[in-house]
């Protein structure tokens, strides 16, 4: 019985051997080259306040949340299609509650753009619902996984393209982030 079992195992090792060579790349093709993803350093940073203090300054008793993209992550992977690439990004955030939120909940504007160059070629809004439980004010959320369909040719690889991610925000929550970054 041992004998036979050994056999059939020197018969079965190749053949499974032989079937792992065909996952995979094929024989000299290298993994595709991916865009970056990244954050954009004046858009990395959410705060929101419930009113102005006098002087127009803020309070930290005015402070409803304060928001960070903490990483952007990126992976791609060939498609059958020659014309497409398929990439994948998740953003991770962290939130923490400040003493003038009212209730537990927020929506926290997330954004994720396809650039190629200084052109932004494709942007969507990703509302996170933020719920911190009860004695909980601080929590780091990552996204699911964001896939999209890259147009790549003969010219125009993923290196090509930039993946950015960061805040939406209005234009007083822009001009505070570069007044705090001194620019």
């Amino acid at each position: 019985m041992r004998r036979r079992l050994r056999s059939l195992s020197r018969l079965c090792l190749p053949a499974l051997l032989l079937a792992l060579f065909g996952c995979g790349l094929g024989r000299n093709q290298f993994a595709p080259a991916c865009p970056v993803a990244q954050l954009v350093p004046a858009l990395a940073d959410l705060t929101r306040y419930a009113t102005a203090g006098a002087g127009g300054g803020h309070d930290l008793t005015d402070l409803i949340l304060q928001a960070r993209v903490v990483k952007v992550n990126g992976t791609c992977q060939p498609t059958d299609s020659k014309t497409i690439l398929d990439a994948s990004v998740q953003v991770s955030i962290s939130v923490q509650r400040g003493p003038a939120m009212r209730g537990r909940q927020a929506d926290v504007p997330v954004f994720v753009a396809v650039a190629e160059g200084n052109d932004v070629r494709d942007k969507q809004m990703f509302p996170v619902h933020v719920v911190f439980p009860p004695n909980v004010d601080r929590l780091t959320l990552t996204s699911q996984p964001i896939d999209m369909g890259l147009p790549v040719s003969q010219n125009v690889n993923g290196a090509a393209y930039n993946i950015i991610s960061g805040f939406q925000l209005s234009p007083d929550e822009l001009a505070a982030n570069r007044q705090a970054a001194g620019g």
